[in-house]
């Protein structure tokens, strides 16, 4: 099987997504992993190849990534996958300029040769460059390990629990009033290992859970229809997520059940049944100016697009222009200490945060992870950026932020997590809700569209409720905002204590050409943005 395939996923609204696969294997190989000792052998036969090749910098990736996916409908098992991949990649410096080279043939002979491969087309590279890489120096650690903080190891749970989980899920759905329902596990396991003439050798175990699902409700007799999606939030834990614990979940003053670190399924599904049949004859929205109260369950998405991709340091550049393009967010306005939003907006990037997708203990350049502000009280104070970027910004370090999604592709600037930190004082959801004359409560991620520098985007969401002096008075529908991000985060009125924070994130995003797909979570809590332009969807022209 080829290493990215599509898979179509329109129940979930997405046309497709990039997903890495390597070889299919029977679930129970997902379990084996490999030798440290023989990893930091081939490692050495690389780094020892590299320097004796020229190389004056030299790091090795060997990686196992498995994957599991589990896919239903209704009380059907449409598909399950088991796939491992499993090779060394090899980054070195020769002359001023990067060679990258991969190979699958495991062992100190494989590794000898990527080096070798790798340096020669470094030194070709150093042809033609205009100018040398400048990497930031980092420390080497030595010999460490890093493990995501799980309870039960998703691959450890027979693939028998999962269907009838997934099948139960369903048919609680149909039972609450559901036409169709389509559900689905999808379970990562990255085995990373890197060294580096730094002389660092970290071995981690980085684990990823998303449970997504799509509910449809159908009025035969008009033959119309609504969809609810799930609730949940792809997170960097173990199956544990999925107990349905009490201490994970809230109500909010809308009715609505959101999820924290643990996930119900079952209840999600008979909730979003019935939203799904409320959505049919729902009031459809009057276009106009509303004060938004937004979900942490719903803001992830445009904390994503309109703040996360505008401040990774290549899209500023113009070295990224896949995936919507490059940023408005520009080196001149950082100098010029851009208000970026109002003076509650406060936003950080972490790749610590327990839980979260990006949660590792050193990136694919054997970085430390940390947490740094990108905006202060409303003001653009800085990017995100990785070793050969430092000095473009004045640093003297690397921000941690390197990912690939393969040992067969080559690291490069990913999106750390970032986050809008809660606010400062004591709010609550109900107080924040009682404070609002005429707006609308939005709940869960929907469709959305951004131009190519990120700079006008409009959102949808999964379920909407009307706000009328201080009360939730009942659900709208056919709701989308549009907005300026500038204009948009200077409308932030409100923010809720941390009690309320939450994470919603992106189990699949891409980036690169070729293109390669990440996992990054976006917390929140509770926010207020006032005076922002709501559309109909569902209104037509002419």
């Amino acid at each position: 099987m080829d290493r990215r395939n599509f898979l179509s996923m329109s129940g979930l609204g997405i046309a497709g997504l990039m997903i890495p696969f390597g070889n299919v294997i029977a679930a129970e190989d997902l379990l084996a992993p490999l030798d440290v000792a023989k990893k930091k052998a081939w490692a050495d036969a690389a780094l020892t190849a590299a320097r004796a090749a020229g190389a004056s910098y030299c790091d090795v990736r060997i990686g196992r990534y498995l994957r599991q996916f589990v896919i239903t409908r209704e009380d059907k098992v449409q598909n399950v996958v088991n796939s491992e991949s499993t090779g060394i990649g090899v980054r070195v410096l020769v002359d001023g300029a990067w060679g990258f080279a991969a190979t699958n043939q495991l062992g100190t002979d494989g590794a000898a040769k990527a080096a070798q491969q790798a340096a020669a087309i470094a030194r070709a590279n150093a042809r033609i460059i205009t100018a040398k890489v400048q990497l930031a120096k980092t420390p080497g650690v030595g010999e460490v390990s890093w493990k995501t903080p799980i309870r039960k190891n998703s691959m450890e749970v027979p693939l028998k629990d999962k269907a009838e989980l997934l099948l139960g899920v369903n048919a609680a759905a149909i039972g609450a009033g559901a036409s169709f329902v389509n559900s689905m596990l999808f379970l990562v396991n990255e085995q990373k290992y890197f060294a580096s003439t730094d002389g660092s050798y970290i071995d981690q175990d980085v684990h990823r859970i998303w449970a997504p699902m799509t509910v449809t409700a159908i009025d035969k007799a008009s033959g119309k229809f609504r969809t609810r999606q799930g609730l949940s939030s792809p997170r960097g834990m173990g199956y544990e997520y999925l107990d349905g614990a009490a201490s994970g979940k809230t109500v909010l003053p809308c009715g609505v059940t959101v999820y924290g670190d643990s996930y119900d399924m079952r209840e999600d599904a008979v909730a979003a049944a019935r939203h799904a049949r409320q959505k049919l004859t729902a009031t459809s929205v009057k276009p106009g100016k509303y004060d938004l109260v937004l979900d942490p369950s719903h803001t992830w998405l445009t904390i994503h697009e309109s703040i996360g991709h505008p401040l990774e340091l290549d899209r500023v550049l113009g070295f990224e222009a896949n995936y919507a393009g490059t940023s408005f967010a520009t080196l001149d306005k950082r100098e010029n200490a851009f208000k970026y939003g109002s003076d509650k907006v406060n936003v950080f990037a972490d790749k610590t945060q327990v839980g979260s997708l990006g949660a590792v203990g050193y990136d694919d350049e054997g970085v430390k992870t940390k947490r740094w502000d990108l905006i202060r009280n409303g003001v653009l104070v800085d990017y995100q950026t990785i070793r050969d970027q430092a000095h473009i910004l004045g640093k003297t370090e690397s921000d941690g932020c390197c990912y690939a999604d393969s040992w067969s592709s080559v690291q490069f600037q990913r999106m750390a997590n970032v986050s809008l930190a809660p606010g400062k004082d004591k709010l609550s959801v109900a107080d924040l809700v009682k404070d609002v004359e005429n707006g609308i409560y939005i709940v869960g991620d929907g469709s959305f569209s951004i131009d190519q520098q990120r700079y006008n985007a409009q959102f949808g969401g999964q379920v909407f409720f009307e706000i009328k002096i201080g009360k939730v008075t009942g659900m709208l529908e056919d709701v989308a905002y549009q907005i300026r991000t500038p204009e948009f985060w200077n409308s932030c009125a409100a923010i809720c204590d941390d009690k309320d924070y939450r994470l919603g994130g992106s189990f699949f995003d891409g980036k690169g050409q070729p293109g390669q797909v990440s996992a990054v979570s976006h917390g929140s809590s509770t926010a207020r943005f006032n005076g922002v332009n709501v559309i109909n969807t569902a209104r037509k022209l002419g």
